[in-house]
Parts: C-alpha cells; sequence; structure tokens
C-alpha cells in the first residue's frame, strides 16, 4: 500500500533534497577549494538555490492540493522546505568547520578579514575605521557551533520573510469551498 503525499511530507522531502544538494556543494568545496567559502558569488548562489527549491517545493505542494492553497500552507510549505534544509546544511558546516577541521576556520577567518580591509581600502574608508572594524571582527570565530547557529537563525528569519511573499504569490481559494 502505497503512502500518501501530503504537503508537509512534500516540504520535508524537498527540504531534504536541498539539504542534500548544499551539503554536497559544501563538501565539494572543502575537497577542492577552501577558498570558494570566501566569495560572495558562492553565498548568492546558495540563497538561490534555497529560494528556489522552497518554491518548487511549494508549486508541488500546490499540485498536491488539487491546484488550491491556502496562504498557510503555501507560507507552510516554503518554509519547512528551507528549515529542514538549511538544518542539514548547517550541521554539515558543524561537523567540518568544528570536528573536521576546526584550523579551515581559522583560516577562513583570517582571509574574511583580509577581504574586508582590501574592500574598505578599496571605497577609501579611512584608516581608523578600518582599525576599529578590524578590531572588532579579529575575535569573531563566523565558523564556532554558536555562530553557525545564529546564522541559521537569520536565514530562518529571512526566509519566513520570503515565504510570506511566495504565500500570497501561490495562495489560491478553491471556488467549490465559497
Amino acid at each position: 500500500m502505497s503512502e500518501v503525499m501530503t504537503p508537509k511530507k512534500n516540504a520535508i522531502n524537498h527540504g531534504v533534497i536541498l539539504g542534500l544538494m548544499l551539503a554536497l556543494s559544501t563538501t565539494i568545496m572543502y575537497a577542492f577549494n577552501t577558498e570558494l567559502f570566501t566569495k560572495w558569488w558562492v553565498g548568492i548562489a546558495s540563497l538561490l538555490l534555497v529560494v528556489v527549491m522552497g518554491i518548487i517545493g511549494t508549486a508541488k505542494s500546490k499540485g498536491i492540493l488539487g491546484g488550491y492553497m491556502s496562504f498557510k500552507q503555501a507560507f507552510s510549505s516554503y518554509f519547512i522546505t528551507c528549515a529542514v534544509g538549511l538544518a542539514i546544511s548547517t550541521a554539515v558546516g558543524i561537523l567540518i568547520f568544528s570536528v573536521v577541521d576546526p584550523e579551515l576556520a581559522q583560516y577562513l577567518n583570517e582571509r574574511s578579514l583580509e577581504i574586508a580591509r582590501e574592500y574598505m581600502e578599496r571605497f577609501g574608508t579611512p584608516q581608523a575605521e578600518i582599525d576599529k572594524v578590524m578590531a572588532e571582527a579579529a575575535g569573531k570565530d563566523n565558523f564556532s557551533v554558536v555562530n553557525q547557529a545564529k546564522s541559521y537563525a537569520s536565514l530562518l528569519i529571512f526566509h519566513a520573510v520570503i515565504g510570506l511573499l511566495i504565500g500570497l504569490i501561490f495562495k489560491k481559494k478553491d471556488p467549490a469551498l465559497e
């Protein structure tokens, strides 16, 4: 007997797929080119992947529901997909940067400071301001378990806002229920 697919199960499935895609990309960057962790476009590509997978999961859920979907169902489908995918990705990040290779995390923190200094110098930021920003950032470990958890929470808030828009776009009342 086959199991009936529900919007929630669909969202979880799409979240797992998203998480595996993000985990795979992180693992490939770790294995082949750790400098990619410092590239701005990698973050943008990851963000777009999460949004696209959230939209795909929501569209599939709408299909499961026969083409009609409440705002709550659309929002929930998007948000669950993103939350599950990002949770898997965060767990892999914690594993790599806190367990497998903490030295890489230290290197990436230092490299990020160098890149930030280069950008500020390029934009003519006064040296006193650069020194102040560098001093504040020097003590921050972007890859600590706590900071990765904070990043996950921030991403959930960001995707909740995107989810509100997706919910508005995908909601469609069933005329038979009116």
